[in-house]
């Protein structure tokens, strides 16, 4: 009977114990990938795949023209990228909100 009862009370509780958090904060990283600075687009072979969204985003994304110093900035660059990423619609690594402004941690 208490096994019964220790099992229904881990199956339960273990959804809530895991982390769904994709991108580690304040690091602002994915698997070792800062999320800022340069960023080229590529159809193939990316360090990052994306999907862009609206809602419940892994990190938020402002797009500048100089300077991507903080967490969520993003330069747009033809060579010398920081990381790479495939944009894709099923099964992305993260998901990105563009915003204008308060990039970083959603």
């Amino acid at each position: 009977m208490v096994f019964r009862f220790l099992l229904i009370c881990l199956i339960t509780l273990l959804p809530f114990s895991t982390s769904n958090d994709k991108v580690s904060y304040p690091a602002c990283e994915y698997n070792g990938i800062k999320l800022q600075g340069k960023v080229k687009f590529v159809t193939s072979f990316p360090d990052l795949k994306i999907k862009f969204v609206e809602s419940f985003p892994d990190i938020k994304v402002k797009f500048v023209d100089h300077f991507p110093d903080n967490c969520g900035e993003w330069q747009i660059v033809e060579s010398f990228p920081d990381f790479t990423v495939q944009i894709v619609e099923s099964f992305p690594d993260i998901k990105v909100k563009v915003v204008t402004s308060f990039p970083g941690k959603p």
